[in-house]
């Protein structure tokens, strides 16, 4: 399943850094980038929208009642 948000959709990727770890790195786009997956939306996450430029973007999910 993929996850949309208005005409965007959600996508991910793996890339390698300097150390050889490997990171996730989730972005949203109206195209099908080169390269990328679409993907659900992460359990724990939120989309807004930034202000300044209106894009989306995925912000973590703070819950105010943990108890």
């Amino acid at each position: 399943m993929t996850f949309r948000y208005k005409n965007w959709i959600l996508y991910k990727s793996e890339i390698i850094l300097e150390n050889g770890s490997k990171r996730t790195v989730r972005f949203f786009s109206k195209y099908r980038p080169f390269k990328g997956e679409p993907c659900n939306l992460p359990k724990g996450t939120i989309v807004e929208i930034n202000k300044r430029t209106g894009l989306p973007l995925l912000r973590k999910y703070i819950s105010i009642l943990r108890y």
